[in-house]
């Protein structure tokens, strides 16, 4: 990584080394195999940085690459093979104007920003395309499948969630609904991890839908014959076992293992996976489908406090918005009708509730596609221009930053990069972009020292 005379050293401080066999179960969780304290520890308390605008974050990441041409940069004047068959529909700011099919996230332009000149390296795997959309760290473009690993750059909620854990017994950092997999049967996707941090800083992951019947989390549970007072019993036996010991570490366990106690009895933990207590109508308007129910889930998540939840729209880097072929169906019948539902009502949801002024709502995919329309009437992928959606939290409403050429080709005002977008995330919650984290063996490491916060974008 680059050198820098000025880099910032870190105030989060860096991650606690306590092994495996130190830890004792309290309850299960699915978080990739580790134990429920082991997640506390990831969220030992350390300073924030710097002023924040935003407490908690959302991103709906539309993984496989949305059309920016079918959505919010579309080119009306354009050939046929340009333009394509959707029209555009007016927002609540004049002069902007999204596609026909997205009317409740037109209905709600004045809280957003539109980012319409966005360009990266990325053109072919997946994968490498999404870990430089949500890092901002970009590896070049490949041919070949790249998994997540140990030494990849850690995602905006794992470093949220390290410096500025939340307060009370809630998780700092959930994704959701899938594990997204390079093509079917592939690795997972980077971006979404802990990476260097350690797979203590890995989200929670939800692997269900939100939308089935009887939708609840067990890992969040009392696991055998464990009940309450046996756990407390147990936890008070620790205690006083704990006392006598002098050993650093297991002290530090014992305060984990407190913390995991009052996450497995924290009311609040248990409302928010009850998504059954939200109104049909709500319901109803997030879309009764696992991605709008996803939403409606990330909503009630940050709302009991957790920092930052991310959906992956796709269980596959194939299976939704990569639309080389039938684009145009897919968008109008399925993809876009669902995208509006949830995000419209989420962003009108947030505001009602009075969360949207301190709550980043950035929709996002790895990149954009093609502007000519290919033989299959799809689109291929595209990232030498592509667009975004933010909201909230410090993001200035109504404006759109950027601009891309004539047929969506190429930026021709104010190109930036996905390293500007997350750092500009990063501005908004209080950390700085160029800050210094280290590693599980102490080597230094910056944010996104490449990446500068777009001002213009925060209010």
């Amino acid at each position: 990584m680059p050198n820098s005379a000025d880099r910032r050293s870190s105030t989060c401080g860096g991650p606690l080394a306590i092994t495996r066999r130190q830890m004792v179960q309290v309850g299960g969780i699915g978080l990739l195999g580790l134990s429920l304290p082991e997640l506390l520890r990831a969220r030992e308390p350390r300073p924030s940085t710097a002023h924040a605008t935003a407490d908690h974050c959302i991103v709906v990441f539309l993984n496989g690459g949305p059309s920016h041409l079918d959505m919010w940069d579309m080119k009306p004047a354009a050939p046929a093979e340009i333009r394509g068959p959707f029209q555009p529909t007016a927002t609540t700011v004049p002069g902007i104007h999204f596609s026909e099919h997205l009317p409740r996230m037109a209905r709600q332009v004045h809280r957003c920003s539109v980012v319409r000149s966005v360009r990266h390296s990325v053109n072919n795997a997946h994968a490498a395309a999404v870990y430089v959309g949500l890092t901002g760290h970009d590896r070049g473009d490949a041919n070949r499948a790249i998994g997540a690993g140990p030494e990849d750059y850690p995602s905006i909620g794992s470093v949220a969630g390290h410096c500025r854990p939340p307060e009370g017994s809630v998780v700092p950092y959930v994704s959701l609904p899938f594990i997204t997999a390079e093509g079917a049967g592939g690795p997972p996707q980077p971006g979404f991890f802990g990476g260097w941090m350690g797979r203590g800083h890995d989200p929670l992951f939800v692997l269900r839908d939100p939308n089935a019947p009887g939708f609840g989390m067990p890992e969040l549970s009392l696991v055998g014959d464990l009940n309450l007072r046996r756990v407390a019993q147990r936890r008070d036996l620790r205690a006083r076992i704990g006392g006598s010991q002098s050993d650093g570490r297991l002290q530090a366990m014992d305060t984990f293992q407190a913390r995991a106690f009052d996450l497995l009895t924290s009311a609040a933990t248990r409302r928010a996976f009850q998504i059954e207590r939200e109104p049909m109508a709500l319901r109803e308007a997030y879309g009764r489908n696992i991605y709008g129910q996803s939403v409606l889930l990330a909503r009630r998540l940050i709302e009991a406090g957790t920092r930052v939840t991310c959906i992956s729209w796709a269980p596959d880097a194939n299976a939704t918005w990569d639309t080389h072929g039938n684009n145009f169906n897919k968008l109008r019948s399925e993809l876009l009708p669902q995208l509006d539902m949830a995000v419209g009502t989420l962003l009108g949801d947030l505001a009602d509730r009075g969360l949207l002024e301190r709550t980043i709502v950035a929709v996002m995919g790895e990149f954009g596609r093609s502007p000519r329309v290919n033989g299959n009437a799809g689109r291929d992928h595209w990232n030498f221009c592509y667009g975004l959606m933010l909201a909230g939290g410090g993001i200035r409403g109504g404006y759109v930053h950027g601009a891309s050429d004539r047929i969506g080709a190429f930026p021709s005002q104010n190109p930036v990069l996905p390293a500007d977008i997350v750092a500009t995330i990063y501005r908004a919650l209080g950390i700085p972009h160029d800050l210094e984290l280290r590693d599980r063996l102490h080597r230094p490491f910056q944010l996104v020292p490449w990446g500068s916060p777009i001002m213009e974008l925060l209010a």
